[in-house]
């Protein structure tokens, strides 16, 4: 078997290594995951720096929602470095003002002392309405919260409200590209990633069905058989 490729897994708001827990135990025959955290910088900027220096050479590179904005960012950055590209449950556009203001809302909360109330606030949005009640993912994603912390929480907000609008550059991205997304994804839906898929020449997309925003915990052995294609075949 050929050597295998650094796989650089980049996690979501409020998230660490657990969101990606299932694809680095199934993919390591395939490839090399690395995760990296997205809660040390308050600038997408400085996040891709940081992976960069982190990870020498080349790498196929995966993030989910906040880790994809940090993706296209490295990128933009170093198209070079990246020999694939996957990017679940995200999306290209900046912010709109609405989405800051409710951002800066829930930061007000968290610095008011109310961190703990934020991700049951988020959950609705994070997860298939059926998931909700599903105690031990709920339990594992309040520990990823808590290990992230309301500085960490400050740090991502900060990187998402200021990152770039990066629909323009979509057109020339030139590696293998999966798009994924949940089927019931609130946050980012099918048709913003149809729209991503479109315009990044030869991207596959991908929809998993009876799945939120955070495909690769509702869904894992799904998220892993395609991204296992990916790395293999794209």
């Amino acid at each position: 078997m050929s050597a295998r490729i650094r796989l650089v897994l980049l996690p979501g708001l409020l998230c660490d290594a657990e969101l990606w827990a299932h694809q680095t135990a199934h993919l390591s025959e395939v490839a090399e995951p690395v995760v990296v955290r997205t809660d040390l910088a308050d600038s997408v900027g400085e996040l891709a720096e940081a992976v960069l220096r982190a990870v020498p050479g080349r790498f196929a590179l995966a993030g989910l929602s906040m880790g994809g904005y940090v993706s296209l960012e490295i990128l933009r950055r170093a198209p070079d470095r990246v020999a694939k590209l996957a990017l679940l449950d995200t999306n290209a556009r900046a912010d709109t003002p609405e989405q800051t203001e409710r951002r800066r809302a829930l930061l007000d909360i968290s610095a008011r002392g109310g961190f703990d109330r934020i991700l049951p606030a988020l959950l609705p949005s994070f997860l298939h309405p059926a998931r909700l009640e599903d105690a031990g993912l709920v339990a594992r994603m309040k520990a990823m919260a808590g290990r992230v912390g309301p500085d960490g929480f400050a740090r991502q907000q900060a990187a998402i409200i200021a990152r770039p609008d990066s629909w323009p550059g979509l057109p020339q991205i030139a590696c293998p590209t999966l798009v994924l997304c949940g089927r019931q994804d609130p946050l980012s839906d099918v048709a913003v990633h149809a729209e991503m898929a479109d315009m990044i020449p030869g991207a596959r997309l991908a929809v998993i069905e009876d799945c939120g925003h955070m495909a690769t915990m509702e869904q894992p052995q799904a998220a892993t058989v395609l991204m296992r294609d990916w790395i293999l075949y794209a």
